[in-house]
């Protein structure tokens, strides 16, 4: 059974760089939208960040699946006119150039937005286009830092990167999400929309827990491999070293782990450990006794006593356990230098299989 694409026939145009924009613009490319990405005449400098994908970047393969490239010199007056053309066609407008840079092309969203009340424009900067930093260059890995995220995450001695671009991916799904929204809010009254998004403000968003724990009068601290406000919860090792990370989420479930696994269920009825802020204030205790549990038991022993105490836990993977995990889904995408095979989108799509399109050389409109 074949199944149509919902947004075949809409129209983007992506003047973007990099991860942010990219990773947007390639989830409306995968539902059908022609998604036609302005590149400069040297490329998006996102080409040269690697070349592990058979000589291709792996950021640009992964996000630029689908997607038409047009080289556009956009200081001279023909690329202006080509790209005044291209706006001019589409539906959607995608772009991350620095917060004013557009404008001062000639191609201020605000006044395309008036001049076709349709389309939906979104611009992607690091602060926000107005006040003190507005100007400044954000890299994924400052807005971590400039956010506070990098503050609690890592282990007790230092604060730690987060390993992928966690700040510009979540960047490009928020922009993503609001794109939709202005879609269907489109179809409605006929209105498109002036979306900004500010990469700092999607992190801050996304930090509202530790931030309303530090304004609370409880900062949190770096665990590493542990929360900070439940526990039992991280990383603890069989016998013969193998870790694994266990999760007690409620105090039902410390009363069948404490019965099951613990093998002593009065620890459940214990004042200092039975409820989960009394386990968090004597988690030291806790800890010894999960973790003196696990030293007890090998590997096969501690998953068949978590199963039947049915207690949440996970083995402790790496990338070569991610290459090789019977859960790993993927899809395989044409390049120029030949297919590469990835993780799949994660939306499954009951009923048919999603097709994904090749990913462009730099001016390359794949057929």
């Amino acid at each position: 059974m074949s199944m149509g694409l919902p947004l075949a026939g809409l129209v983007v145009v992506a003047i973007e760089q990099a991860v942010a924009a990219p990773f947007c613009t390639s989830r409306l490319a995968d539902a059908g939208a022609t998604v036609i990405k302005v590149e400069r005449p040297e490329g998006d400098f996102a080409r040269g960040y690697d070349d592990v994908a058979k000589g291709g970047s792996s950021y640009f393969v992964w996000l630029n699946r689908g997607k038409q490239s047009r080289v556009i010199d956009m200081a001279t007056a023909a690329g202006k006119v080509e790209l005044a053309g291209l706006i001019e066609g589409a539906d959607v407008l995608v772009q991350n150039l620095k917060p004013g840079a557009l404008a001062r092309l000639g191609f201020d969203p605000a006044e395309l937005c008036r001049a076709n009340p349709r389309l939906i424009a979104c611009s992607i900067s690091g602060y926000g286009e107005t006040g003190p930093m507005a100007g400044r260059k954000a890299y994924d890995l400052l807005v971590q830092a400039e956010s506070g995220l990098a503050s609690i995450t890592g282990g007790p001695d230092e604060p730690a990167r987060v390993g992928i671009s966690v700040v510009d991916i979540a960047t490009g799904a928020t922009a993503h999400a609001a794109i939709l929204e202005a879609l269907i809010g489109r179809g409605i009254d006929g209105r498109g929309a002036d979306i900004r998004i500010a990469m700092f403000d999607v992190m801050a968003d996304w930090l509202t827990v530790p931030l309303l724990h530090h304004e609370g009068g409880r900062p949190p601290r770096r665990l590493g491999l542990a929360h900070p406000s439940i526990a039992p919860y991280g990383v603890f090792a069989t016998r013969e070293g193998t870790p694994l990370l266990v999760s007690i989420q409620s105090d039902r479930e410390w009363t069948k782990f404490a019965a099951e696994f613990l093998g002593d269920a009065a620890l459940a009825a214990d004042p200092r450990f039975a409820t989960n802020l009394a386990r968090v204030a004597n988690r030291a205790e806790t800890d010894a006794l999960v973790a003196a549990a696990f030293a007890a038991l090998d590997e096969a022993e501690a998953r068949v006593r978590l199963e039947r105490a049915d207690a949440a836990f996970a083995g402790v993977s790496d990338m070569a356990a991610l290459s090789a995990h019977p859960l790993l889904r993927r899809i395989e995408v044409a390049t120029p230098a030949g297919p590469v095979s990835y993780p799949a989108p994660a939306p499954v799509l009951m009923g048919g299989e999603r097709h994904y399109g090749a990913v462009p050389a730099l001016g390359e409109v794949p057929a």
